[in-house]
């Protein structure tokens, strides 16, 4: 029977390399098949002799190991039922410790960390599965190489870790409290406006120039649509037959192929009946707003929303319709749809272009839908009130005093007001183009006000006063010319030379009791350091947009954005806020964003909006205190920065 037995091992471990197979070496000190066969036979004979016992191990914590155990033993190591606890004691519930850390201004704040660093590159290749722990030698859940990051590539954190580190798992943070006991993993750093500072295109003033000519053999086209492609925003108008009308960037020569494939992605979607809004290629979000018989495109690779491009879009078509009243523009196509647009509004590029521009560089006009008023005292705004009613013409339909771009005062009859992108219109003509100004003296302009009535003309009398400037003073050349306009406008065509002579009167009253020389000096002084609105604070700059009166309130960029691409960045991160706030699916009332360059805060309520930022390493109960301190300024000095009710007749 043990014969029989011993054949039947034989034949089944032969090939075993742990028991002395084949494959073992002929120097192994395992016993051999006749030894063990001689044991089981003869277990009480002098002759027979036990095989060696495996090798006790040194240490305990061999007996977790899961190597693969040497030739010369018999013991097949048993995988651990469980892991090792941590060799120290702990309250810990999980491997992520909750630190506090303590500002200069004696506040505290508390964050989620590792207690473990980022995975070496030796080691990367032993990584474990996305959402599995690796093992360690020693039976620990994690290595002491791993992280937060090496176990959530796609955040597989618990909801409390995630709350705590927001967008640490995107961004590399520079707070000291985000470099406690971690290493710099590549492949996370992400800024706030997606710019290759290594680009031809870094230089963000660039993105203004214009694309030269197509040469007659286009031994050029490949040079010109490069320089095309660089371009981080794009707007296209072209007439529902494929007519293209304005393009901001590029002849119609050279990009052609472009607005062709355009057109026929918008036509397929209409032959199937479902109105194309929005895509994505590659870095460019793409949207489309049909206005009757036109097609408005923007491509932007700025990170900006759907509902941002649309309102951006919107106040292009409002440009064209200035021009021409709606009336007009659909009488044009309904005779001929492939009417060629481009004549009746030939002129009107440098418009368009100024418009366009002011959304690249980034318009907090636009984004809140609001305007900007001039700071000066209530008595003092109330005296231009009633100076401007005291002057008034029997024609008059509306007047404003704009100065450096900010509205100082405005007449209006009781039952109207002016609509936010009629005067954005307005002050785009009058400071951002240029031409109205550049003609000197005084200007008659028929203008269409879509918001007010998009059928029918306005005649607007225009007079700009020049401020008197020393060699001295440089002004901001990314802000609109400084300059104090009077603005007249009236539904009668033949009303020029009675709007001549209020303006005159006007000027000569606001001479008299001192109010001019009041406009002048607030537009020299230009806007309040965020720093003058609240001492010593750690706000780098803020936006407040009062509801109700639908204008907004902004300190200098001076001396955190200096450059244009700061400031680009800086509206970059605002329209990021603003987005998340207004955003349908989910309406937050409160926001908090931290990125490698900032701490930000959008705040919304009924009567405001509140978007301000700061250095990353502020914590977020000081940022709300020093929000709180901008809304309590602002809510003091609130017939000082808005212009309530106007004078009205």
């Amino acid at each position: 029977m043990n014969s029989e037995y011993a054949q039947k091992t034989t034949s089944a471990d032969q090939n075993d390399p742990a028991i002395g197979g084949r494959d073992t070496p002929a120097t192994s000190d395992a016993p051999s098949m006749a030894t063990l066969k001689g044991w089981d036979d003869t277990a009480d004979s002098d002759e027979g002799e036990r095989p060696p016992l495996p090798p006790r191990p040194k240490t305990i914590e061999l007996l977790g190991s899961t190597q693969t155990s040497p030739a010369n033993t018999l013991r097949v190591p048993k995988k651990p039922s469980r892991p090792h606890l941590q060799s120290t004691a702990t309250t810990a519930v999980s491997l992520t410790d909750i630190h506090t850390q303590s500002y200069s201004d004696g506040s505290r704040e508390t964050y989620a960390q590792s207690n473990v660093s980022s995975p070496s590159r030796k080691s990367s290749r032993f990584a474990s599965p996305a959402g599995y722990p690796r093992k360690s030698h020693n039976g620990s859940e994690a290595d002491d190489s791993a992280s937060v990051r090496s176990f959530a590539p796609g955040t597989s954190l618990s909801s409390d870790v995630e709350g705590l580190l927001g967008e640490a798992m995107s961004t590399e943070q520079s707070g000291a409290m985000w470099n406690l006991g971690r290493e710099k993993t590549d492949g996370f750093d992400q800024d706030i406006v997606p710019y290759d500072n290594e680009e031809p295109t870094a230089d963000f003033s660039r993105e203004f120039d214009e694309i030269g000519e197509l040469h007659e053999d286009s031994d050029n086209q490949e040079e010109l649509l490069d320089q095309w492609r660089s371009k981080r925003k794009h707007f296209h108008i072209l007439s529902a037959a494929g007519k293209p009308i304005y393009n901001r960037h590029g002849s119609d020569n050279l990009i052609s192929g472009e607005i062709g494939v355009i057109q026929t992605i918008i036509s397929f979607y209409e032959g199937a009946r479902d109105q194309l809004r929005s895509f994505t290629a590659g870095k460019a979000r793409f949207f489309v707003m049909t206005r009757g018989p036109l097609y408005l495109v923007a491509i932007s690779k700025l990170d900006e929303s759907d509902s941002q491009l649309q309102a951006q879009l919107e106040a292009l078509y409002m440009q064209i319709l200035s021009t021409l009243t709606l009336p007009t523009l659909s009488q044009l196509f309904s005779k001929r749809p492939s009417t060629d647009l481009r004549r009746p509004l030939q002129g009107t590029d440098g418009l368009l272009s100024a418009l366009a521009d002011s959304f690249t560089r980034g318009s907090p006009s636009t984004l809140l839908s609001a305007l900007e008023c001039l700071k000066i005292k209530n008595r003092q705004r109330q005296i231009i009130n009633s100076t401007m009613l005291k002057t008034k013409c029997k024609d008059l339909l509306y007047g404003l005093i704009v100065a450096g771009g900010r509205l100082v005062s405005v007449v209006r009859p009781r039952t109207h007001s002016l609509h936010p992108g009629d005067l954005q219109l307005i002050f785009n003509m009058l400071f951002e183009a240029g031409g109205v100004k550049a003609g000197g003296g005084e200007s008659w302009i028929p203008m269409c006000l879509p918001g007010f009535n998009k059928n029918g003309y306005l005649y607007m009398y225009v007079s700009f006063l020049e401020l008197e400037q020393t060699d001295d003073e440089v002004g901001d050349a990314t802000n609109p010319e400084e300059g104090i306009a009077i603005l007249l406008i009236s539904a009668n065509k033949e009303s020029f030379y009675e709007l001549r002579a209020m303006r005159d009167n006007l000027v000569e009253e606001l001479d008299k009791n001192g109010q001019m020389e009041t406009i002048k000096q607030a537009v020299k002084s230009g806007r309040l350091a965020v720093t003058d609105i609240v001492p010593r604070t750690v706000l780098k700059h803020f936006l407040y947009k009062s509801r109700g009166n639908l204008q907004y309130v902004m300190p200098s960029y001076e001396p955190h954005y200096t450059t244009l691409l700061e400031r680009r960045r800086l509206l970059s991160l605002y329209h990021r806020l603003h987005a998340s706030v207004h955003s349908k699916e989910s309406r937050l009332k409160v926001h908090h964003c931290i990125s490698r360059d900032s701490m930000s805060l959008a705040w919304a309520t009924p009567l405001f909006e509140l978007y301000c930022v700061t250095t990353p390493t502020v914590s977020r109960n000081v940022l709300a205190q020093e929000a709180n301190k901008v809304v309590q300024w602002i809510r003091k000095e609130e017939e000082r920065v808005f212009i309530i009710g106007g004078a009205v007749f």
